[in-house]
């Protein structure tokens, strides 16, 4: 199977001590966040932990834990975009997170690590050129570390257009503006840009519409083929290998407006402050009369057929 740690939360930036506890411990305790009496426990085991799947955007922290995490096999995506503090309040500088994904490539290899720049949005200031331009500059650095970057553009869910009230839908001449010129850049410096949740429109000007988090992504990290099973897809757009995500939701300090996991900033600061490293769960301790049901879990590793 394999453990997402990152599609609620940016645990690596902001909860590295407390992940690395419960590795130690060999467990964790994941509140399911539309029914918080249910609590779920998963083993923290090689055995069968296929891959841990990490999402940040700053691996910096977490960085001096890699030889205590040689056990297990990684993948990591890494977000950089050229957002400021206006829109990003609590990111570390890009030029800090490229310098840091290229320590992760140098450790665990390229196929380990994936590079994000998204959500993509337009306005005045980020405009369709500044991101082309941005995007280049980016990929002149990154170069040889890592072999895709996923792109998808801003999504307005609820909780995006509460934080981020004057962003807008991205259009699709503009999307596909953006796609191609991605596509034409990643080529030149050995990137497959991969489109997230975007369907198939930008597959005729070169883009991976295949997905992101697929199933070849891992293999292809872990070196190994997978027996998945199927599962319905959260989003019908979405190939990707979800679930089992021990995170949670409005407990990410970067702030960021176009977050769709965090709604209320103070919602966020009181559970910062409920966090505890010792605790089998991110927020709190369990509760009176709080029962912990046992996953299932075992490992998707065929034994029988290596890509390598």
């Amino acid at each position: 199977m394999i453990i997402n740690t990152g599609m609620r939360t940016d645990i690596p930036s902001f909860y590295s001590e407390w992940f690395m506890n419960r590795i130690r411990a060999g467990f964790v305790l994941v509140r399911n966040p539309y029914r918080p009496d249910w609590v779920t426990r998963y083993e923290l085991s090689p055995d069968v932990v296929d891959c841990l799947a990490f999402c940040t955007k700053n691996p910096e922290p977490m960085l001096k834990y890699l030889g205590e995490l040689s056990c297990f096999r990684q993948y990591w995506f890494v977000t950089i975009t050229p957002y400021g503090k206006e829109i990003e309040p609590n990111v570390t500088s890009k030029e800090k997170v490229m310098g840091d994904l290229i320590r992760l490539s140098g450790v665990l290899g390229k196929d380990c690590v994936g590079w994000r720049y998204d959500p993509i949005f337009i306005s005045d200031t980020y405009t369709v050129d500044r991101h082309i331009g941005e995007f280049e500059q980016m990929c002149k650095t990154l170069s040889g570390y890592t072999n895709d970057c996923v792109i998808s553009f801003i999504d307005l869910y609820e909780k995006v257009k509460h934080n981020f009230p004057e962003v807008r839908t991205v259009s699709q001449q503009e999307r596909i503006t953006i796609g191609k010129a991605f596509a034409q850049i990643g080529k030149r410096y050995g990137i497959n840009i991969k489109a997230c949740g975007e369907g198939s429109e930008l597959a005729a000007y070169g883009v991976d519409c295949t997905g992101c988090m697929t199933k070849q992504t891992f293999e292809a990290a872990i070196s190994s083929r997978l027996n998945i099973p199927n599962k319905k897809p959260q989003r019908g757009e979405c190939a990707c290998v979800l679930g089992t995500d021990i995170g949670e939701y409005d407990t990410c300090g970067n702030f960021c407006r176009y977050c769709y996991a965090n709604y209320d900033h103070d919602n966020v600061r009181r559970n910062m402050k409920l966090h505890d490293p010792e605790s089998p769960l991110l927020v709190g301790r369990l509760q009176d009369g709080e029962v912990v049901h046992q996953a299932k879990q075992e490992s998707w590793i065929d034994n029988q057929l290596t890509l390598f």
